[in-house]
Order: C-alpha cells, then structure tokens, then sequence
C-alpha cells in the first residue's frame, strides 16, 4: 500500500476514536455508493452523520479541509441519500469534515 494511503487509514481511525469520544456510534466506515466513498457514517441520537475525513502530514498547500470540493459533497450527498432510504431511516442528516494533521511532531484533529 502506497505510503499516502496508510496515512489516510491512519486518519480515519484517528477520527473514529474521535467521534467514539464525543458519544457517537459508529454504523459504517468506507462505504460505497456507486463511485461514492463515504469515510464515515456515524450517528448520535436522531442524527446520522457522513464524515469526509482529510489527513495531511502538513498545511503547507493549505488547511484540509479546502480539499473537500463541491463535487465530493454532492456524491457524498447523493450516497448518504440511498444509505438512508436502504435502510429506511427517520433522522436528520449532517455532513461534517474532520481533518487530520499528522506528523513525527504532532497529532491535530480539528472536527468541522
């Protein structure tokens, strides 16, 4: 596996244990909908959450989270959209973005 992958493995764990801390459960992690990738599906309470996640080494080109594009929120959108009429679900939907800055020095989460 390509070295930016295992960092952006890395960064979705990171971010489970994350939202595991503020009290929410985790339904899926990697899922597809046609050519969508949804990183994270997580819910608490009445509200299920897709979760784009961003794991970086720095900032140097810019805060991570400027990498989510019109484009991937709508296909995250659109995904979130079947899994919630798949699984016949009643609740508010949200899209959050959590980033990662990960490096020898530091470890930042920062949960937008």
């Amino acid at each position: 596996m390509a070295q930016h992958n295992d960092l952006g493995k890395i960064g979705e764990v990171l971010a489970v244990d994350h939202l595991k801390q503020l009290g929410f459960t985790i339904e899926a992690t990697n899922w597809f909908f046609g050519r969508a990738e949804i990183d994270i599906i997580a819910k608490k309470g009445d509200v299920l959450v897709a979760v784009e996640v961003k794991t970086r080494t720095s900032d140097f080109f810019g805060a991570p989270e400027i990498f989510v594009n019109k484009k991937k929120i709508a296909l995250i959108g659109k995904a979130m959209h079947h899994y919630v009429i798949r699984n016949a679900l009643e609740v508010e939907v949200r899209f959050d973005i959590i980033t990662v800055l990960k490096n020898k020095y530091e470890c930042k989460i920062n949960h937008i």
